[in-house]
């Protein structure tokens, strides 16, 4: 990136004190929304307009001009904003929710250029002799008139075209007034609403990542393009404003005949543009104050009244000091502001000095919430206080490389959350939450590398395609992996290094790679068989992973690109040839071996070779991210040590081989009915790993055999494997009186718990049953344990009818905490009658019933319901084009609509309806949810393949089973 203009801090603060005097005359000059003009912004008969006009996704577009890409040019780069903003949390006469604003930007040009492109997006502006913005000078250069502007829809830009060129190393000052609408769009500057008492409340709050700061203020919205925002906050006298940094001082003004307040905030730090935040509320907050630094936890008044702030005011200060030894960084912020919001579509966001959650993400009631709410909510500040460092102080250069910043803060969000909840032994999950996870999206042929390439990420709905789980829980799997062979006191150096070196700036991934590499050199005794790059690049620049076969009768080791359906072509060539470079932690009979490299893709290692009774386990403690295959002798061995002495192997080992079995199975890799009997042993287990690890197997078992005649036999044969866990925790917790005293005991009671009731275990129905009813009595006495909430209210949806449903709609209405709430809106879609399903799948298009939030998944949850399926599939056919408008150009969470109404499909007519789907709405288009249509595609065409070839012989293996015969 260019060197950068420095402006001086007194020149700095004249533009600030200026931009908020200009405010008066700029907010005073106030005309009415023009809805017209906001979607027609280019001016009649200029060439430029063909521009701004939306063309089929079908149609081919050929880049001509400068605006027509979707990356900005080189030639300017930003130094710092004056932005003021004043939002009215009032519908005007028009009943729109509006704000309005100016901004001044103060940008050097790198190389000369008649032309200024800056991104704006469904912003109105006002003209300045017919033009949209006013252009100015720091010094004594001449400054070009301007000789038109225009704004272009495609690529969302401001467009200003000057009479003549800027000076190259001159530095420039671009003014503009706009006006935009504070929609409840949850994207930009929007709006959310709650009741207070009796009354609407709206706040006025922001979400920018990715590309959405370009719809509050005209902006260079790249992350590259970091500069320093001096930020304004215009807003009533009962409200407080917060941005990112902290109030510098507050004055009073009359603007269109009312008092308000002008709320100056300190210059940021220099930081990237989708790192912004405003916001504008009535909320309360609690604080603390230590060592200069202030921490405030905000939330609705009720929420922050009944102490639902607390916990996470507790962990965020020692988190925030781990991760500064961690990183050996200190906080480079005064301050840290975490705030709940009631409208929110991503979980969190990291904007530096304000991070926004979900409520869910944020609040925690020791009394009505559960451990899994308490887990969410520090594994959710450890994520996001990560990306203080790793992100927002050193940022990525383009979002190609979003999985360093999301990878690696899915990783050490473990390392944060250990620190401060030992006793949870929560980086053991790691496994369940991102390694297995992951393993299933990559082993598709339309998987695709960490890092791709610049050129195949561009449009916004390609960037929000990025935030997914390749990005997060790949990123996080691989860097765990490194963090391992390197060992984590090199890790912890080397990215202490990067992140020192690179402050306030930008970085690609081989930056990280140059630093650790140094770590590594300067580390007496550590071998690894090449560099950092060479072996990073191949988990990076290709994608997939391998699968390590051992023959232990040979000590023979192979790797090869694992795929869930080998025969599925592979159109992304790789530079690697699918051969990676794979470090093998591993033991012999129960007895860690030396770290072994598997470099090409066939080697010996005889130490590996076993005979008798010996066995060998590859990958312990799931360190690397490949799946292992065994001779057919080392998994006999290891499935008799599982079924009589299943404790020499780590709870994380035991989950791998279940894990590893059920998808080399679903491979044709080895038999399926070797991955069934992983599962025997299961009635004796009583840790929720393995359980967790099985059940997400078994539930593709399920989900493909839930219409057919397999269902019977495979729904008996878990009710005799989930029996002795039921009566476990039935007899531990004196009746179900007690909660287990262990964080993941408390889980599996609730799996145990879930299973029983959904496979029929005597007993189960009836507790369910009894405890809902108990609480229809007296609603406002609830008997249910906030752990057991949502399998107690699913279950008893499930098995209950109408009165049951509409009491829970009720609940759901009346909850005050979201996380609540949350359970009951997820529970409501488990009843079996199809009215009240269809009737429900209605209510997710109206915002004052289901949040727009909270639409998508509400469609997903109906959709995991085996009677909920055909019908959430015939609604989001027949919806889409409103739905796509609605929540599809750029939510994160969109492509999960598609994967989740998929996720049942296995036959011949399902896959020619998905494919009829896709040709008949490619006018209409799929957003951030292209890929996702592409992998549900693939993944019913695998689905129907696997069910064909194993329906019988899996029938055959339930039967004999359940029957009390002797099954393969």
């Amino acid at each position: 990136m260019g060197k950068v203009y420095n402006v001086s801090k007194n020149v700095g603060l004249g533009l600030l004190v200026l931009a908020v005097s200009a405010l008066v005359t700029i907010i005073a000059l106030s005309i009415a929304y023009d809805k017209q003009r906001a979607k027609n912004q280019g001016k009649p008969g200029d060439e430029a307009d063909s521009s701004s006009t939306s063309l089929p996704p079908t149609t081919p577009f050929t880049p001509k001009q400068p605006w027509d890409y979707y990356r900005l040019p080189d030639s300017l780069i930003p130094h710092s904003y004056n932005v003021t903003l004043w939002p009215r949390l009032k519908p005007n006469e028009d009943g729109m929710y509006i704000f309005t604003g100016n901004s001044a930007v103060v940008f050097r040009c790198e190389k000369e250029t008649d032309l200024i492109i800056i991104h704006a997006n469904k912003l109105n502006f006002t003209t300045y002799f017919g033009n949209h913005a006013e252009l100015s000078a720091l010094g004594r250069v001449a400054v070009p008139a301007i000789r038109r502007t225009w704004l272009v829809e495609r690529t969302q830009y401001l467009v200003i075209q000057l009479s003549s060129k800027l000076a190259a190393g001159e530095s420039y000052v671009l003014h503009t007034q706009f006006r935009g609408e504070l929609a409840d769009d949850l994207e930009g500057f929007y709006r959310s609403e709650y009741m207070d008492n009796g009354v609407k409340t709206v706040v006025a709050t922001s979400q920018m990542q990715a590309t959405y700061a370009r719809k509050a203020f005209p902006c260079f919205d790249e992350p590259a393009m970091k500069a320093v925002f001096n930020v304004t906050i215009i807003h009533e006298h009962n409200t407080m404003a917060l941005s990112n940094s902290m109030e510098m001082y507050s004055s009073v003004y009359i603007l269109e005949n009312t008092a308000v307040i002008g709320t100056v905030f300190e210059p940021t730090k220099r930081m990237s543009t989708y790192l912004l935040a405003f916001i504008v509320c009535q909320f309360d907050f609690i604080q603390s104050n230590q060592s200069d630094l202030l921490i405030r936890i905000w939330a609705r008044r009720q929420a922050i009244g009944g102490g639902q702030g607390n916990y996470a005011l507790n962990v965020t200060r020692p988190i925030l000091q781990f991760y500064e030894k961690y990183y050996n960084t200190t906080y480079p912020l005064s301050k840290s502001d975490q705030i709940a919001l009631p409208d929110f579509n991503a979980g969190a966001m990291e904007n530096w000095g304000l991070v926004t959650y979900r409520e869910t993400a944020l609040l925690y009631d020791p009394v009505l919430s559960s451990t899994g709410n308490k887990e969410r909510v520090a594994t959710v500040i450890s994520h996001e206080l990560a990306h203080m460092w790793f992100g927002n102080l050193v940022t990525l250069h383009w979002w190609n490389d979003l999985w360093l910043n999301e990878g690696f803060a899915s990783y050490v969000e473990y390392l944060g959350v250990d620190y401060v909840e030992p006793t949870w032994n929560i980086k053991d999950q790691i496994i369940l939450y991102d390694v297995q996870k992951v393993f299933a999206m990559d082993a598709l042929a339309s998987s695709h590398p960490l890092s791709r390439k610049e050129e195949e990420v561009n449009k916004p709905a390609e960037i929000s395609e990025m935030f997914n789980t390749i990005s997060y829980s790949k990123g996080a799997a691989v860097l765990r992996m490194l963090s391992e062979f390197l060992s984590e006191p090199v890790f912890a150096k080397g990215l202490s290094s990067y992140l020192n070196t690179f402050a306030f700036d930008n970085t690609v991934h081989t930056d990280l790679w140059d630093h650790l590499q140094t770590a590594a050199e300067n580390t007496p005794g550590l071998n690894i068989p090449h560099t950092v790059h060479e072996i990073m690049n191949r988990w990076t620049l290709q994608m997939g992973f391998p699968v390590v076969t051992i023959d232990t009768r040979t000590g023979a080791v192979s790797q090869r690109h694992f795929l869930l359906d080998s025969a599925a072509k592979v159109d992304r060539p790789s530079p690697y040839n699918y051969t990676w470079f794979v470090p093998i932690k591993w033991m012999k009979n129960g007895v860690d071996q030396q770290q072994y490299w598997l470099l090409q893709k066939t080697d010996t290692h005889s130490q590996m070779r076993v005979s008798g009774d010996d066995w060998i386990l590859a990958n312990t403690n799931v360190s690397g991210y490949f799946r292992v295959n065994y001779d057919a002798d080392n998994w006999g061995r290891l499935l008799s040590l599982l079924n009589t002495n299943h404790q020499v192997l780590s709870v994380m080992n035991r989950a791998q081989i279940i894990d590893d079995a059920f998808n080399l199975a679903r491979a044709k890799i080895i038999p399926t009915t070797m991955a069934l009997r992983t599962t025997k042993y299961l009635s004796e287990e009583r840790d929720y790993i393995p359980w967790a690890s099985a059940l997400r197997n078994l539930d593709y078992y399920i989900l493909m055999f839930d219409r057919t005649e397999v269902y019977g036999v495979l729904q008996a044969y878990l009710k005799k494997q989930v029996r002795p866990l039921f009566e476990y925790f039935k007899r531990t917790t004196a009746n179900w009186v007690n909660i287990p005293t262990g964080h993941t005991d408390q889980y599996n009671q609730i799996n145990a718990i879930r299973m029983a009731c959904g496979m029929g275990v005597e007993g189960c129905k009836e507790l369910i049953n009894s405890w809902f009813r108990q609480w229809m009595e007296n609603p406002n006495h609830n008997p249910i344990h906030p752990n057991l909430k949502g399998t107690v209210y699913c279950s008893a949806l499930a098995f209950g009818g109408v009165q049951e449903w509409d009491f829970a709609w009720q609940m759901f209405k009346n909850a005050s905490l979201a996380s609540e709430a949350s359970r009951l809106r997820s529970a409501l879609a488990c009843t079996k009658t199809p009215w009240l399903l269809n009737r429900y799948l209605e209510y997710t298009l109206d915002p004052t019933k289901i949040r727009k939030q909270d639409a998508t998944s509400t469609i997903q949850y109906i959709a995991s319901n085996v009677v909920g399926m055909p019908l959430a599939w015939n609604f989001v056919r027949a919806k889409w084009s409103y739905i796509f408008q609605k929540y599809g150009r750029g939510s994160f969470s969109f492509s999960n609509l598609i994967s989740g109404v998929t996720v049942r499909f296995s036959t011949e007519f399902e896959l020619q309806e998905l494919k009829k789907f896709k040709e008949e709405n490619l006018h209409v288009g799929f957003g951030s949810a292209t890929m996702a249509l592409e992998q549900a595609i693939e993944k019913t065409t695998a689905n129907i393949k696997w069910v064909t070839e194993n329906k019988a012989e899996v029938l055959e293996w339930f039967t004999k089973e359940t029957m009390g015969g002797h099954s393969r």
